[in-house]
This record gives structure tokens, sequence and C-alpha cells, in this order.
């Protein structure tokens, strides 16, 4: 079941009758359990299975976790838990890749052997559901939060279906406590919820799908060289395509959820209004940035070890988070390459420090120039999350060069042309005013008669797009 599709309106509807019907709170949880059950269920009813032995194996291995007090028995249960979750989802969406690099590299060596398929399907959100389940036990053997009491309420925050498929990334803290008292939307909770619906599914169905999304597949299936111009229109194509996509799906998440009455944390605030790229992180999929930071990158020295350890962990950050996204190398490249951008962002800052230089501007004419290069050099990364092959990503990084020449293929219509030239400025310029600010803070500040007219015009454009919607990107990841 995915937020732009009719299924889930009726769906969501009922949610909310149950929810405001006089039942008890316990009654209530579970009426949310049962329905985020089915929510998951309507890609593939399995699944399911995996979403109880994740909850099971992690409600008990943390509370055994929290109170275990010696050291080798605690380690153990951290290593149940983490091969419990890591297990699945190396199996699940990395089982195939491995599989496939190991055939490759024994036939290299001379040996002809070609397994047969596997057919391993991936479920659905397998990679948020991980996340979020293993950053629960790893608090626990830290003792940084206390253990869920009710089985409920970590069932609850692990399957709750606003952010089940594709995030936020939720911690414990954030919203098990949500979950211990009866909740209800206030008004204004409500109103902001069904604006954030509203503006995601915009974002996502008329947006990315119905503006961009074409042009994006057209350029990145094309099997030869594309002129620079058809190549450069793609690939800003692909970057407004994926923000709106992927930032449409946490704005419904979030708009959803407030309409229950609670909160999940914000996941995405202009990034392409960022000014370099450990603003851009600071911005783009936050809860996953702000996860890798302290379940990876700060283990493995952060900036406390030595300048050598710092770059080593950041590069290893990326790297893995570059790899969560999916089962490629490309995916892997896409991740080294924004390390190799952190790295000479830190290169450069501490050669000004050094120097006695000011820090650089952020606002005006030179924050927005530098706001403006770094979403270039993040179109150039897009090339190798979206491309299928490093084959492809070479043949499209040459084409935007120019490299082809003469032969470099047109295939783009004036059109489609001329729609990306006027989207992903929008999208840029939109960004840059509002780096600062939260879209339902403005619409506050809006005549009743204005923001009226701005709601209805995005409903409209819902429903005369919505043919054309599809399956939100990251549920494949």
């Amino acid at each position: 079941m995915v937020f732009n599709s009719y299924t889930f309106l009726v769906f969501f509807a009922i949610m909310l009758v149950l929810h405001y019907l006089p039942f008890s709170w316990k009654t209530k949880k579970i009426n949310l359990l049962v329905g985020s059950y089915l929510f998951y269920a309507a890609w593939n009813p399995p699944f399911v299975l995996l979403l109880w032995l994740s909850t099971i194996i992690d409600f008990f291995v943390g509370r055994r976790l929290y109170n275990e007090e010696n050291k080798a028995r605690k380690k153990l249960l951290l290593v149940i838990s983490l091969i419990g979750n890591l297990g699945m989802l190396c199996f699940f969406k990395y089982g195939e890749f491995l599989l496939d690099n190991f055939v490759s590299v024994v036939n290299m060596f001379g040996m002809d052997f070609h397994p047969a398929d596997p057919g391993i399907i991936l479920p659905a959100g397998i990679s948020f559901y991980t996340f979020t389940t293993l950053c629960y036990t790893i608090d626990m053997y830290r003792k940084e939060s206390e253990p869920v009491k009710s089985l409920l309420d970590f069932s609850l925050f692990v399957t709750f279906f606003p952010h089940l498929v594709a995030g936020p990334i939720v911690r414990p803290p954030q919203l098990v406590p949500q979950f211990e008292h009866p909740k209800l939307a206030t008004r204004k909770q409500f109103f902001d919820g069904l604006l954030l619906l509203s503006l995601g599914l915009f974002m996502k169905i008329v947006v990315a799908d119905s503006l961009l999304a074409d042009t994006a597949n057209l350029v990145f299936n094309a099997p030869m060289p594309l002129a620079a111009l058809d190549s450069w229109t793609g690939v800003m194509a692909f970057s407004g395509q994926i923000f709106m996509d992927f930032a449409g799906y946490s704005t419904c998440a979030i708009g959803v959820a407030m309409c229950f009455g609670f909160s999940l944390p914000q996941n995405f605030n202009n990034p392409y209004a960022a000014i370099g790229f450990s603003d851009f992180w600071r911005r783009w999929h936050i809860t996953l940035s702000a996860w890798l930071r302290d379940y990876l990158y700060i283990p493995l020295g952060g900036n406390k070890n030595g300048k050598t350890r710092m770059y080593m962990a950041l590069m290893i950050t990326m790297l893995l988070g570059g790899l969560w996204h999916g089962a490629s190398w490309t995916f892997v490249a896409w991740g080294g390459l924004h390390g190799l951008y952190l790295w000479m962002e830190k290169f450069l800052s501490e050669k000004r420090k050094s120097k006695g230089l000011p820090p650089v501007k952020k606002t005006g004419f030179v924050g927005f120039s530098l706001a403006m290069l770094t979403f270039l050099l993040v179109c150039v990364t897009w090339v190798f999350f979206r491309a299928d092959t490093f084959g492809k990503a070479g043949m499209m990084l040459l084409s935007m060069t120019g490299f082809f020449g003469d032969e470099g293929f047109m295939m783009l219509s004036t059109l489609a042309i001329l729609k990306v030239a006027v989207v992903v400025p929008c999208i840029l310029i939109f960004q840059w005013m509002m780096r600062n600010r939260q879209v339902t803070e403005e619409a506050y500040r809006l005549s009743w008669w204005k923001l009226g007219v701005a709601w209805s015009f995005l409903v409209l454009m819902i429903v005369w797009a919505q043919e054309s919607g599809s399956a939100f990107i990251y549920f494949q990841f």
C-alpha cells in the first residue's frame, strides 16, 4: 500500500475513525498495530513474519542487554541481535549481490560456475526497520535509554505504518514515550498533518512523477551517448525527482502521524540550499545521517583520534551508507564520491583556519553561489545513484562534458527540456528562500483565503495527475 493511492486514503480514513472513537488507549494502540501490519502485508503478507521475528528478538534481547552485568554475556546478546537483524538484511538485500560477485571472482580463475538463480525477493522497507530495531539494542547495550516496558508499545514503535517502509528512521526515545499515554491530535496538529500530507502527495505525484520522471527515465535508459544538453537535462530531472519523491514520502509520513497526534522527526530540510557537503548531509535524509554518525562514524573514532583516523572513519561511513541504499557497486561509488567531497571540504576548511581566514559567508550572493556549486556537484553523484552500471554512468558523465560532440544523440523534445528548465530552478529558488524556515510556520503567515487557494491548487493538481503516480523510489531500499 502506498500513500499515493486511493486504497490508502480509504485505509487512512478508517484508521482515523477507529483512533477517535471512545475506545480505551490500549485498544487504540492495538488498532494501530493491526492496521500497520495490514498496511505492510499489502505488499507481501508472508514478510510480516520477518517483522514479528525482528520485533520479538530485539524486545527480549534488548531488555536482557540492559540488565546484564556480565560483560561476556552482554556481548553475546548483542551479537545475537546483530546476527538476527543484519543476517536477515544481508540475506534478502545482499544475497544475490554477494553471490554474483562470488561467481565473478571464481570465474576469473577459470572455473565455470553458474549457480541457480536464488530468486530472493526484497521485503519492502527492510533497511529502514532493521536500522530502527538495531538502534534500540545498541542503546540498550550502552544503557543510553530505558528498556521499553510493553511489548505492545515496542511492536508499535517498530511497525507504526507512517514510518515503516521508508522512514524517517525513528529511535525509541523519539516515539515510544508517545505511546505511553493517550494521544489525540490537537486542532492545529490535525490541520498541519493534512496540509503536510497534501504537500507530500503534490511533491510526489505532480512534480516527481508527472513533470520529471519521464525525462529522467528516458535519458538514463538511453542505449547511446547523448548530447550534453540532453544529458544535463536528464540528470537535473533526476535530481529533482529523487528529492521530490523521497522528501514527499517523508512529508506524507510526518503529516499522517500528526493526524493521529504523534510526532516524527524531520527528515529533510531544504538540502539543495546546502552550502557545502557537511551542510548537505545535515539536511538530506537527516535521520539516516544521524544514525550513521552515532552508530558508525563515532564508534570508528570520529573526530577524536587524529586526522588520519577521522578521514578513514568518514570514508568508511559514506561507503557503507552508499551500500545501505542498494546492493550495487554504483551505490558504493555514490557514497565514496560524497566521502571524497567531505574530505576536500574538511581539508579546505582546515587550510582556511591555519591561515587565519574567516569562515566562508553563507548569506547573500556568495552563499547562493556556493549552494548552487554544491548542488551541481551533488548532481554528478546522482549519476552513479541512478545508473544501473558503471558503463552507463561513465557514458553519462562523458555525455555531460560534451565528449561525444556531434555523435551525441539529441532525443529530448523542446517541451521536455523546458519543463526541467522551469521546474528544477523553481525547486532550487524555493529551497533557498525556505532555507531556515518551516512550511507550516509560513502557512500560518498567509491570510486564510490565500492559504485556501494554495491548498486547493495542491489538491486539484494531485487529482489531475493521480494516474501518473508510481511507487516511491526509496521503497526498493
